[in-house]
Order: C-alpha cells, then structure tokens, then sequence
C-alpha cells in the first residue's frame, strides 16, 4: 500500500532496538483518513462474505479494526490484557509476549462474542515476532471458530512473526513490509 508506505517513510521514526514509531498518525494519534484507507484495503485483500468478526487485540488494534469493520459491516471484538469486573462468564485466553512493552499478558475475550459459527479475521497493527497475532490465532482455534485470515498494517519482515504464520498455513495481508530497518533507515519489500 503505497499511501502507507509514503507516510512511514514521511512521519515513521526509527528507534535503537528495532523500534518503529508511528504514533503520530497510526497508534497513539490516529490520523483517520489514513485508517479510512487502510481498512478499504483490508476489504479489497479479504473480500470473502463469510467473515463474521473482526478479533484484534488492545489496544493500539482497535481504532484499526473499527474502522475495517465499517467495509465489512461486521462487529469487532478485542482480547484485553487484563481481567475486569466488566467481565463476567467463560473466558478464552492465551499468553502473549509484546515485543514493544518486553512483558507477558494474559490476554482474554469472553466466550459470549466468539463461537464455532464464527469466520474470523484478525487485524492489528504490526507484526514483528508474532506472539500477539499467535495468541489471537490460539483463542479462534479454542473458540472452534475458523481463521479467514490476519491483516497486518506493517509487518516487520526481518523477524520471524510473519513467516511462523504463513507456516501456519493462515492467510495472511500486510501492507507494508520491511525487509530492514537501522538507526537511520528502513526499506520495503517490494
């Protein structure tokens, strides 16, 4: 998605230890038209009829997978990284490692809004060693719900997240790929 690409290249700062920020347009500050787009082309990549919910994580995911579900006309569900007295019920969850916070969640997602008759697709921000997109990918599975695919926005191709995933044998978009990131660049797979 070269719209995506361009505002990575404009607005992405890369940080020491493989970082990339873009929190002023994508996952702190959200520029919307952007998103507008990023969820139309998600809908282009993903155009079966039989995706039900759109499963995302907290947080950064969410603004992400809301804006898709509009293309899709489907709701949104999120794993959250905490228990709450908001909660209540049967829960799924799975052990997820951020590689951005360097510590382990025990995601959860009640088993009220994810079922057998559910076609799921997972969206979220960036893939880089794919312990989020793994766990996401554990609850649909312990769901009995069946996996139409992942959307990636950015995929950070020099680590192994991606790969693991296509192994998988999960259909799975990003939209922009990195093939190599320093202090003071990054290119895109082409």
């Amino acid at each position: 998605m070269q719209l995506l690409k361009e505002r990575i290249l404009k607005d992405g700062v890369v940080k020491t230890g493989n970082v990339l920020k873009v929190d002023s347009f994508l996952n702190h500050q959200m520029d919307i038209d952007l998103i507008n787009e990023i969820g139309k082309e998600f809908r282009r990549r993903f155009p079966s009829e039989k995706i039900t919910k759109i499963l995302t994580i907290e947080a950064s995911g969410i603004g992400i997978a809301c804006i898709a579900a509009q293309y899709f006309h489907v709701p949104v569900v999120f794993a959250k990284k905490a228990q709450s007295i908001n909660i209540d019920g049967e829960v799924y969850h799975s052990k997820v490692e951020s590689f951005t916070h360097k510590r382990t969640y025990d995601v959860i997602l009640s088993k009220k809004f994810l079922g057998p008759e559910d076609h799921v697709l997972i969206i979220d921000d960036f893939l880089a060693n794919g312990c989020a997109l793994m766990g996401l990918i554990s609850i649909v599975k312990d769901a009995g719900a069946t996996i139409e695919g992942a959307g990636i926005v950015i995929e950070k191709g020099f680590q192994q997240g991606g790969d693991q995933i296509r192994k998988l044998g999960v259909h799975l978009e990003s939209l922009a790929i990195i093939s190599s990131m320093t202090d003071t660049s990054l290119t895109f797979k082409e």
